[in-house]
């Protein structure tokens, strides 16, 4: 299923707050909610915004090693998610010598796809455990705007 960035949002949880990456499927009024990390949230929130802060941060750095090893980012696809309710990605990439595989976190997969554009891909029974409605997130703080008051 095909999905894009919704947003990258803050919840308030019984521990405090945490951020979520609100993943929108293609065709489906539902979304998938990913709770990440902080640093991971304003990763992927400073990829979408295109910020560029200087010298590379730790997604910028990836990338930039693995284009001057000639390969790219195809795709990312949240492929499986634990008993636990971990997810799981694979950052499908591109090489000189053949097309690889590599188990990465979603929050670093998904990085790296708003860095790069490449499209965003969720396995059906993957959306279908962790679907929710969109309305529970739209209220939830933006973190760029956290950041900002920060």
């Amino acid at each position: 299923m095909d999905a894009d960035i919704d947003a990258v949002r803050v919840a308030g949880t019984p521990d405090g707050p945490v951020p979520v990456v609100v993943l929108a499927v293609e065709g489906e009024e539902d979304v998938v909610p990913i709770f990440v990390g902080f640093e991971e949230a304003r990763s992927i929130a400073r990829g979408l915004d295109a910020t560029d802060i200087g010298r590379p941060l730790t997604h910028d750095l990836l990338l930039d090693v693995m284009e001057e090893l000639g390969g790219k980012v195809n795709r990312v696809v949240v492929s499986e998610v634990t008993d636990e309710g971990t997810y799981i990605a694979d950052l499908h990439l591109d090489t000189p010598r053949d097309g690889v595989v590599v188990d990465a976190r979603p929050s670093d997969s998904i990085a790296l796809a708003a860095r790069t554009n490449v499209p965003i891909e969720i396995a059906e029974s993957v959306f279908e455990e962790g679907r929710q409605e969109a309305a529970e997130f739209d209220r939830l703080d933006d973190i760029r705007e956290l950041h900002e008051e920060a």
